[in-house]
């Protein structure tokens, strides 16, 4: 009964942790689609909500394990069950008052990085840093370092293959409805995969061979991508033909409203350049031998128009994108906000610091309720920065920065590895933008926002550290 007191405190740090966390980390995933204008702000969390459950329920049980005993010895709290306890409220103290405050001035700093720094830091204060299991965050610390970078790698290659397959082609929207298929199938097939493979212990499914993991897998996809061809396809194709006959008649609108006005013609000087004319979508410079001319070749034209159709498809794929980016951060930022409540419960109950009861099902919903909580109220302040402010970005850059974000994301799940959505979503960024020639990147706010993640862990580990000597002198 002394400490019945740190439920209530530790169900709301944890919502305002996952509250802080969503308004900053779910806008990676639909930040892209907002600011392509695909998407409104009210379509956005709604589609956000709903995955980020879905994934928080099937993917989400690794990392958590991971979290709750990965990180720091447990049996180094033999006898002193109390200060674990305690410890679990500096962790989430610690992590919910600096993330709200990254939030609060638009930076889109990693939950991840934080509730690590805050574990080793109360740790270090009680047990020294001879309980810390340095292999683990090491191993963890190499995945924050290649998931931006394998994310950034799986975005920009996406990107090309579309580029070279899509939108170079004279018929590009034509190429776009024969690629989506292969597309679907292993899409589909992968998500499948990853729920399956070593399914969730929090719905109590039974692990299954892996030949049976990869025919359910393998069906998924043939059976979607047979959906789409029948159904989806014929669909798409006509709404993307009846948006751009509506904005042609737009067009043809406001001209024929502006012929009624006479607007002087301002004469150009002789000697002044005229304005040179946007080069075709499809037109690209030959492939020549030589090293500039083969980069010239490889690179998207600098001045290129995109074909409307072509964009008006990605923008209908971007929405499907950003759902899978909702539903691998879901995966992955829910355990985050649920693993120390998790230990702070099991404590509480057994008094008892051994955690080998599963992680209950409720707290998983819980978990990502919070975060989609945060998302619909403040998310918008890191959308600015990441979907409008960092890079300028079209329905196919969005796509593929949140396709590339989500497959990082979800086999790092499976794996059990803490990385950072921000990470991934900023190296996607980063890398298609520097792809595409003409699309010039803000490096003042990507080196800010790097700034950011090098200060998370340390300043997380020095409040956690600073809100446990409180804790102790108070109450024990």
């Amino acid at each position: 009964h002394d400490f019945h007191w740190t439920i209530f405190v530790a169900f709301f740090l944890a919502f305002t942790l996952g509250f802080s966390n969503g308004a900053n980390d779910i806008a990676n995933t639909m930040g892209t689609s907002i600011g392509s204008k695909v998407l409104k702000y009210w379509q956005a969390y709604l589609l956000a909500t709903t995955f980020e459950v879905t994934g928080a329920v099937l993917v989400g049980y690794d990392i958590t394990e991971t979290l709750r005993q990965g990180i720091i010895d447990i049996p180094d709290f033999e006898g002193a069950p109390k200060e674990l306890l305690l410890g679990q409220l500096a962790i989430l103290g610690s992590t919910s008052l600096f993330i709200f405050i990254a939030t609060l001035f638009g930076l889109p700093v990693a939950g991840s990085h934080s509730i690590i720094g805050a574990t080793v830091g109360f740790s270090t204060l009680m047990r020294g840093t001879k309980g810390i299991h340095w292999w683990k965050i090491l191993e963890i610390f190499i995945s924050w370092l290649v998931s931006p970078i394998l994310s950034g790698l799986t975005s920009v290659i996406l990107y090309i293959v579309l580029d070279f397959a899509v939108l170079r082609r004279k018929h590009p929207l034509k190429c776009g409805l024969r690629t989506l298929p292969i597309f679907y199938f292993v899409c589909f097939g992968f998500i499948t995969f990853a729920v399956v493979f070593h399914a969730s212990k929090a719905l109590d499914l039974k692990t299954l061979p892996l030949w049976v993991d990869l025919l359910i897998s393998f069906s998924v996809g043939i059976i979607t991508a047979i959906i789409f061809l029948l159904i989806v396809k014929p669909k798409l194709k006509q709404w993307v033909l009846e948006k751009e006959a509506s904005i042609r008649a737009r067009i043809y609108y406001s001209e024929s409203q502006e012929e009624v006005h006479i607007t002087p013609i301002i004469k150009r000087h002789k000697y002044e350049e005229k304005p040179k004319p946007p080069i075709p979508y499809y037109t690209q410079p030959k492939f020549e031998w030589g090293i500039k001319s083969i980069v010239s070749w490889f690179l998207p034209a600098r001045d290129r128009n995109e074909d409307h159709e072509a964009e008006h498809m990605f923008s209908a794929l971007e929405i499907f994108s950003g759902c899978l980016a909702s539903f691998a951060h879901g995966a992955k930022e829910t355990a985050n906000v649920i693993a120390s409540v998790t230990v702070l419960l099991t404590i509480y109950h057994t008094m008892d610091v051994k955690q080998n009861e599963p992680v209950p099902l409720y707290m998983f919903f819980f978990g990502s309720i919070a975060l989609s909580s945060g998302f619909w109220i403040l998310g918008y302040k890191t959308i600015r920065t990441v979907g409008k402010r960092m890079v300028i970005i079209d329905p196919c850059s969005g796509f593929t920065i949140q396709f590339g974000m989500a497959i990082t994301a979800i086999l790092a799940s499976k794996a059990g590895l803490p990385i950072s959505t921000t990470q991934c979503i900023v190296g996607s960024v980063v890398a298609v933008g520097t792809y595409k020639s003409g699309q010039g990147i803000e490096w003042k706010i990507f080196w800010s926002t790097v700034l950011a993640w090098v200060v998370t862990l340390p300043i997380s580990g020095v409040l956690a550290a600073i809100i446990m000597i409180i804790l102790k002198y108070l109450f024990l």
